[in-house]
């Protein structure tokens, strides 16, 4: 006779995600858009109103330099998944080696006229390409693993989406915190651009040792706790995984059109402010409002996933943001207040898609699991980072090359001078319709989105049972007799 013994699972049990793993998640990301975003929203800016280079010239660097920089994902995803397990894991090593050079380079790209005064144009751009494009490539040697780590911290769908909410909290105050530090620099400086110049390079600088301690933090306070088979994964069996992973690739669909529109804006706002509300102290203004908004969706992220599921959500939310997108373009400049009703509400929208995203992307690491039995985050991520890039790239020379057909004046930027009046309606007009168009593409592909909720349930209990069954969870054992 025998009887069945349960025998423990070669893992340890994940532990339930607490306020120090989920602060530790956020500060990462907030250290992240001191370089990110503070290049998304404010060098345009830089490049024409200070150097004086043309809105199209720089349009274009951005969606060069970003090709670039979506490239750069895949090897960064490649080299997390090819990285074996050590004292950190997978992840966070790359976070240590690479943080600090990109928090510099991040300084670097806002100080042309520092490092170099007296360089011509053509200087200017060839500096602007190089030291984007080593910012860039820091990025993602950053990015990818800091993203990769959250379908390893837990496969629990609301610690899941709480780690996006906490992580979009992270990047508003960051945003916020930026557009209340740099907006007062530019209205004081408006004709100034040496003395912009001056204030942008301190400013960089402290941003620099302030996101080293934000990365410090978020190295020591999360890690990796869901079982893989599979340490480092071949090459093969990395890219295997994506060619089976439909899900993935509609969520990549869809975040290329969301990002398009979400970044055309983030390369407007500021222009927005300046030149069809006529303050740029509305910069600030703006993005309260529009981070209030986040921050406010980002808390019922939990419940909105547990009610509704999280395509259900996104659709919605989505809705949202193309309703606020076309206030933007259509809202009176007299009344300024109706835009910022308008950035709310894209906060609202716009940030409880992307934070839908987050958690959307993590549940995609499951599903190429369950199709090939191999766990690859770091390639999973990449591949989704960069169809976000090539958003990042098509939105930023979007509003650039948007600039360029409403005629903006970069050398009347420069000198403080006026822009024409249809320039202004036309500003106003592509910040709103090119948002709230993108936003409406990505909504139609994310209808089609097939992973939902009750299938993922259902993924990642089988892939439970095929490592209980390769584990021997139960043994057979001979009973003794009496």
């Amino acid at each position: 006779m025998a009887v069945l013994v349960p025998v423990a699972p070669l893992a340890t049990i994940p532990k339930k995600l607490g306020v120090r793993q989920y602060s530790g998640y956020a500060a990462g990301d907030a250290a992240n858009n001191l370089a990110f975003s503070m290049a998304s929203s404010f060098l345009l800016l830089y490049y024409t109103n200070v150097v004086g280079l043309s809105a199209a010239a720089i349009g274009t660097m951005f969606l060069l330099i970003r090709f670039w920089d979506a490239l750069a994902d895949l090897f960064a995803g490649r080299a997390v998944d090819a990285k074996k397990p050590g004292r950190l894991g997978k992840f966070r090593p790359f976070i240590v080696w690479f943080a600090v050079p990109l928090l510099l380079s991040s300084m670097a790209i806002f100080s042309a006229h520092t490092f170099f005064p007296g360089m011509s144009d053509t200087q200017a751009l060839v500096y602007a390409y190089v030291s984007y494009a080593v910012m860039g490539t820091l990025y993602s040697l950053v990015n990818i693993p800091y993203g990769s780590i959250a379908p390893a911290m837990t496969q629990v769908p609301t610690e899941r989406a709480k780690l996006a909410s906490w992580r979009v909290w992270g990047s508003n105050i960051t945003i916020l915190m930026l557009s209340f530090v740099v907006a007062p620099q530019i209205k004081k400086f408006v004709g100034d651009p040496e003395g912009l110049q001056r204030s942008l390079f301190v400013t960089t600088a402290i941003f620099v040792v302030v996101g080293a301690a934000l990365y410090l933090y978020t190295v020591t306070s999360i890690k990796e706790q869901v079982q893989r088979d599979v340490g480092a994964p071949t090459l093969r069996q990395s890219f295997g995984t994506l060619g089976k992973n439909k899900p993935l690739m509609w969520l990549c669909a869809g975040s290329l059109a969301f990002l398009t529109g979400l970044t055309a804006l983030s390369t407007l706002a500021a222009y927005y402010a300046i030149y069809v509300l006529k303050d740029a102290q509305y910069i600030a203004w703006n993005a309260v409002a529009q981070a209030v908004g986040t921050f406010l969706i980002a808390s019922f992220i939990p419940k909105i996933v547990r009610s509704f599921g999280k395509r259900n959500g996104y659709i919605a939310l989505g809705l949202v943001g193309v309703v606020a997108g076309a206030g933007l373009a259509y809202s009176p400049p007299v009344t300024p207040m109706l835009a910022v009703l308008s950035f709310f509400l894209l906060g609202i929208g716009m940030g409880g898609v992307n934070t839908m995203m987050w958690a959307l992307e993590a549940d995609t690491v499951e599903y190429g699991e369950w199709k090939t039995g191999i766990r690859t985050e770091g390639t999973t991520y990449a591949l989704f980072s960069f169809t976000r890039k090539m958003g990042q790239a098509l939105g930023g020379a979007a509003g650039a090359f948007a600039l360029g057909v409403v005629a903006f004046d970069s050398l009347a930027a420069k000198a403080g001078t006026p822009q024409s009046p249809d320039t202004v309606q036309g500003i106003q007009l592509a910040s709103g319709l090119l948002t709230a168009g993108f936003i409406l593409l990505s909504l139609l592909i994310m209808f089609f989105y097939p992973l939902t909720d009750k299938v993922f349930r259902q993924i990642v209990g089988e892939i439970r049972a095929r490592r209980a069954e390769r584990e021997g969870a139960e043994v057979i054992k001979p009973a003794t007799e009496a």
